[in-house]
């Protein structure tokens, strides 16, 4: 029976390109979940001055579609700066591979929402957010949907374990329902703080557990 996948997507699942951790990252996420058997954590280091990209690595946790799109995406990035890798889309990704299945897109969908979240990530810790809206809390909610709770595999939004999030003079409060010593809440917390920490008009988060 012929196999869905093109050449280019079999070549980039055997030998994927930038396969691994950067020590010291400039910025580290994680995007998709347990829960939908897809998970891709990107790595970038930047140039200061240039704000090109100088190194790209990524960690799969998934099928060999989302495998293939970590790698091309990296390879489609690679000595871009930061404003050109935000005008990449999840098509550019699924066109250089010759295309996917119509049932792997979202890894497509995944590998750009990570190099996204990446890039917006370095800019706002950067300073190099032109747009400067008054952090909302449609902001917050929506920066929280790509934290995961690992005890449920989804995000901590859908699994409403977050039970209180205020903003008061450039503070965010957020108070999760964990026990502080739960094996999970260190993690929690430092990918709040990852995706909340930076956000220009933003001095502080301070995150809080169940008693």
């Amino acid at each position: 029976m012929p196999t869905p996948y093109t050449k280019l997507v079999i070549e980039h699942f055997k030998n994927p390109h930038n396969v691994g951790e950067i020590e010291n990252p400039d910025v580290k996420v994680t995007e998709g979940s347990p829960a939908c058997g897809d998970m891709l954590t990107l790595y970038l280091k930047v140039d200061p001055v240039t704000h090109k990209i100088t190194d790209i690595k990524f960690k799969s946790f998934g099928c060999a579609s989302n495998i293939a799109t970590g790698s091309i995406i990296t390879d489609l990035v690679a000595g871009k700066t930061v404003e050109e890798a935000l005008k990449i889309t999840w098509k550019d990704a699924a066109e250089a591979l010759g295309g996917l299945p119509p049932v792997k897109i979202h890894c497509s969908v995944l590998a750009a929402d990570a190099l996204h979240s990446a890039v917006e990530i370095y800019m706002e810790k950067e300073g190099l957010v032109k747009e400067k809206n008054p952090t909302k809390m449609e902001t917050v909610f929506q920066k929280l949907t790509h934290v995961i709770d690992p005890n449920t595999g989804v995000d901590i939004v859908k699994s409403k374990i977050i039970k209180g999030v205020k903003i008061e003079n450039g503070i965010i409060f957020i108070e999760v329902d964990l026990k502080e010593n739960d094996q999970f809440a260190a993690n929690v917390k430092e990918e709040i703080l990852e995706r909340l920490g930076y956000l220009w008009d933003i001095k502080e988060v301070k995150v809080s557990f169940s008693k």
